[in-house]
């Protein structure tokens, strides 16, 4: 990717926003809703998806560790978590904002990965966790066939990585003029027409 900054951090904003969106139509009685990830309820997912998809994306480009007291917390225990959320997210987006926090590598503990490469990993987290949360809620998750795109070539990029750590689903088959966000969930292990059954990723 020649610039991922100008070509990937658009669909970051994009794809924070309508995290934000669902976030606000979650309700405190559907918190305790089963979800389509094994042993999952509403709960469980929301919080795994607001640590890493807005905190654990702000601690990335800041090259930062996230600390015990974020990721032991229970965001949704604040009446306005959805609202805190989406502020977190526009700080996210908003560290990224800068096209030097895409050159080098970030330290992941156990290895480093690209700038760039994670980036992309974690748009596709925000946008596919908001897909399993939206219809868990009876939402829906709605991206331009761009950010689709970019999730499409994260999942079939990393999907061995993410299975060897039970983290994707065997692939869902669906037609091949399918939508690209389909195409992208099905290649994850979802499925995007029988949203509510089968297993997904953590």
């Amino acid at each position: 990717m020649s610039n991922p900054y100008k070509n990937v951090h658009p669909y970051m904003v994009e794809c924070a926003a309508e995290a934000a969106r669902v976030a606000r139509g979650v309700t405190p009685a559907q918190l305790t809703e089963p979800t389509h990830c094994p042993d999952w309820d509403v709960r469980t997912l929301v919080n795994h998806w607001v640590l890493y998809t807005s905190h654990g994306m702000e601690h990335r480009a800041l090259r930062k560790e996230l600390p015990e007291a974020l990721t032991g917390r229970d965001f949704t225990t604040d009446p306005d978590w959805a609202e805190a959320y989406g502020a977190q997210l526009d700080r996210a987006v908003a560290a990224w904002d800068d096209p030097d926090v895409w050159e080098g590598e970030v330290d992941l503990g156990m290895a480093a990965m690209p700038a760039a490469e994670l980036a992309s990993m974690i748009v596709k987290e925000t946008a596919v966790h908001g897909w399993d949360v939206a219809v868990s809620t009876g939402q829906e998750f709605r991206i331009s066939d761009g950010a689709a795109r970019l999730v499409l070539e994260v999942v079939e990029t990393h999907g061995e990585l993410y299975r060897q750590y039970d983290g994707f689903a065997d692939p869902v088959a669906v037609p091949d003029d399918a939508p690209v966000f389909e195409r992208a969930l099905a290649a994850s292990g979802r499925d995007p027409r029988q949203p509510a059954k089968g297993r997904a990723d953590h």
